[in-house]
This record gives structure tokens, sequence and C-alpha cells, in this order.
């Protein structure tokens, strides 16, 4: 099966990531060999070149490819299995852009309140539906649909450099909160936060969309610092 017919609908980086990830993992690439150009890995996988490398960029930052300009990129060390150090070093990592994610949403959750246009909350209604249906959906695509959903009200929020830093912690979000829905018992149900939400920017009602929007984002919140602690 070639990548192409696993590759889905939705941000393209994070699932090259976890493509080429894989093809470590199972050795289809082996420590010290060099990897096929960007020109090559986008024809074979059907994606765009910068979408290569982007993946291929957070790979090297996590130390399992090293990009050598003017000679190529090699594969840097294996890939572990998903050890409970593994799982404890990336929830530590995460812990870090969650807190940048409540303090971006808290603030886009009360512009959104003042800003919301009709046209705005029917789009954001059908995010919304949306995200309630992908939770039979496999965890990766139930992730991303969630991600959708806030990132129309960073959307409406209104402002650029809101959303330019939610898109930047986008892909890291989308691969550790996948790992967290997947590995983590009894992870909190946030369904009726996201209602909440939408009924707050309904009604233009500031205070309530914060409070929905932490109702939602401290939950997962305690677990992470429970984990790094």
């Amino acid at each position: 099966m070639t990548a192409r017919h696993t590759l889905r609908n939705g941000p393209l980086v994070p699932q090259l990531e976890t493509l080429l990830t894989e093809f470590i993992r199972a050795e289809r690439w082996t420590v010290g060999t060099r990897i096929p150009s960007e020109a090559e890995l986008a024809a074979e996988l059907g994606v765009g070149r910068s979408s290569v490398r982007e993946a291929v960029r957070l790979l090297a930052r996590d130390g399992l490819l090293d990009v050598r300009h003017g000679v190529g990129t090699f594969v840097a060390r294996t890939v572990a299995s998903n050890t409970g150090l593994d799982r404890l070093l990336s929830r530590a990592r995460l812990l870090e852009v969650y807190e940048v994610r409540r303090a971006l949403e808290i603030e886009a959750a009360r512009l959104a309140a003042e800003r919301a246009r009709p046209q705005d909350l029917d789009r954001l209604r059908a995010h919304l539906v949306r995200r309630h249906e992908s939770r039979a959906e496999p965890s990766s695509v139930f992730v991303a649909t969630d991600l959708d959903f806030h990132a129309a009200i960073l959307d409406i929020a209104g402002n650029t450099i809101l959303s330019a830093l939610f898109e930047s912690i986008r892909p890291q979000l989308l691969d550790a909160l996948t790992d967290l829905v997947d590995n983590v018992p009894g992870r909190p149900d946030t369904h009726c936060a996201h209602d909440d939400l939408v009924r707050a920017l309904e009604s233009g009602d500031a205070d309530a969309a914060v409070a929905a929007t932490a109702a939602n984002l401290d939950p997962v919140l305690r677990i992470l610092r429970k984990g790094d602690s």
C-alpha cells in the first residue's frame, strides 16, 4: 500500500511526520542511510514539497533525522517503541505547549464573543456537529476535527497573530493529543464544554466563553501536570 492511499483529509504535516517516523521504525530507512530527497518523497507520497520539508524539519528537531545541507538528510537514530519514558517525555513537552494553547484560546474566546457574526456562528455550529460526530472515528481523526473546531474560534476572534500561533503548535497538539486519547484511561469528556462555548458566543457573553474554554482545556492540563510532577 502506498502512502498516498493512507493519507487522509486534514493537516498533512503531522500525518507525514507520523508516516516518516514509521518508515524509520520499520527500518525501511536504517540508521546512517540517506533518505530520498524532498522532491522524491513529495512525488512518492503525492504531497507538496513544503509539507515534506516541514515534516523533515520536525523529525530533525526531535533527533531522528540529520539534515546536512548540500549533502542530504540521514537517519540519525532508531525509533524506540512507545515506552513509558517516551510517553512521559512527550507529555512533558506537551504541557508547555498546552499552557500556551490555553492562553491563546482564552483570549480568542473573549474576542470571538465580541466579534462573532451570524455567518461565523453558522460555520462554527457545522464544526461542532462534525466534532461530535467524529467521536466514533479513529482518535487521530477525532483530534484533528476537534482542533478544526478550535481553529474556527481563532478565526472568529479576528486576530491573525493568535491564529498563526495556534497553527504553529497545532502539529504537536495533534500528535500528542492523539497519543493521550489512545493511551490515557479515564480521559475527561469535554463534550458539554464545547456546546457551552458555542452558546456563549451566540449570546455574546465573553465571561461565559472564557469559562467554557477553561472547562474544556483545564481537565487535560491537570492530567499533563500530574504526569509531569
